[in-house]
């Protein structure tokens, strides 16, 4: 499928600004949710850009430096543990996403956001399930969310050791699990997803 079906579609209406928003970090016990907004330009597209979860550490790497490079406008947005056990993480998703959008310097003329989020803004917007996949703007929102949150982790990795954030980057693996039976939760634990070791 070609990556620009949906911005060529809305370029053919009209829109000139399309924005891409994608997020990273739904599932975590510990740390922020990540959104990033980015619009591109569309006449000289950047290969390789795909879901993150696809690529390599090194291939993300490379590719967000390509993506902030070129991007016409981005933002980056994080909401942390504290108002996700406050709101739950689907209404702390839709704010962050929101967020990064109106941080933008440049208003968009549209919105196409990943999975099924329906944002709480003016602007004209649509959500397509998978599109960090198959829409090159979320593609490239993906990108950059995933590697600014892995940066963050092993940030929270020197400063709480012992939990294995860089490795894990905040995911329930049988490590984390382990090190948090041993030495209990430390301040980026989300409380609401680690219930039972309060």
């Amino acid at each position: 499928m070609d990556k620009l079906f949906y911005e060529k579609q809305l370029l053919s209406e009209g829109y000139n600004y399309i924005c891409g928003v994608d997020e990273v970090g739904r599932g975590p016990l510990a740390g922020p949710v990540v959104c990033a907004a980015v619009i591109m330009p569309l006449d000289a597209v950047i290969e390789g850009v795909d879901d993150s979860k696809k690529l390599t550490a090194k291939r993300r790497e490379k590719l967000s430096v390509l993506i902030r490079e070129k991007a016409i406008d981005i933002a980056i947005c994080r909401v942390e543990p504290q108002i996700i056990d406050k709101i739950n993480i689907l209404e702390a998703t839709k704010l962050c996403m929101k967020n990064a959008v109106e941080s933008l310097k440049t208003t968009p003329s549209f919105v196409l956001t990943d999975g099924n989020m329906t944002l709480d803004i003016s602007l004209p917007q649509r959500h397509i399930i998978g599109g960090d996949a198959v829409c090159y703007s979320i593609g490239a929102a993906s990108v950059l969310a995933k590697v600014y949150r892995d940066e963050l982790m092993n940030g929270y990795a020197a400063e709480y050791p012992g939990y294995g954030f860089e490795r894990n980057k905040g995911y329930g693996t049988a490590a984390h699990i382990a090190a948090i039976e041993e030495r209990g939760l430390c301040p980026i634990h989300r409380r609401s997803f680690t219930k039972k070791w309060i």
